[in-house]
């Protein structure tokens, strides 16, 4: 499998690996109840906020089923990381990928997120040679399902109380995209 030759860039946004200046920012990111309102562990104070970017740094490769690319979301205008965003290879030999993103309340509905997501899928399908790329999200997080619909993924089935997370049963909607549907939508908006 081909590597991804890093930082990835879009119009708006720089995606390069996790450093150790950016702290704070994770913790001003994942601090929030909003940001954790859908995730499977709530706000973090700034321990948990150091620990999960140690976990985040040197995520940069795909090596095996399971790997996952952790990308700081970097604002090109301001230098302000906004947002956490997430490649995974789930299997190498069927060519599957799962993306994922995190962006800040305060740089919410400005499209930069699906900015970045679109250049996951981009890399994912043309560097990578991936073949299905899938999303999911808990169906109240409208925000989310909004991006993927953009994305044009389609909406491939829903979990009935799929996770018991923070005291409740939660549901799972998952999306996805072929590389195929991926390509023919690029040729029609003039991109490829």
């Amino acid at each position: 499998m081909d590597t991804l030759t890093l930082p990835l860039a879009t119009e708006r946004l720089v995606l390069r690996p996790f450093e150790p200046g950016d702290l704070m920012a994770v913790f001003d990111l994942y601090q929030r109840k909003e940001v954790c309102r859908y995730l499977f562990w709530g706000p973090l104070d700034l321990d948990g906020a150091r620990d999960h970017l140690d976990g985040r740094m040197g995520r940069t490769r795909i090596g095996s089923d399971g790997d996952a690319i952790r990308l700081a979301g970097v604002d090109r205008s301001t230098g302000r990381m906004i947002g956490e965003f997430m490649l995974r290879v789930t299997s190498i030999e069927h060519r599957q990928g799962e993306v994922g993103w995190m962006i800040h309340p305060d740089v919410q509905g400005r499209g930069l997120a699906t900015e970045a997501a679109a250049e996951l899928l981009r890399a994912a399908f043309e560097t990578l040679g991936l073949h299905r790329i899938v999303a999911d999200a808990d169906p109240r997080n409208a925000a989310s399902l909004r991006i993927m619909e953009k994305l044009g993924m389609r909406r491939e089935a829903d979990y009935i109380e799929q996770f018991f997370v923070k005291g409740t049963w939660i549901d799972q909607v998952v999306c996805a995209i072929l590389a195929t549907e991926w390509r023919a939508a690029q040729v029609e908006h003039g991109a490829g």
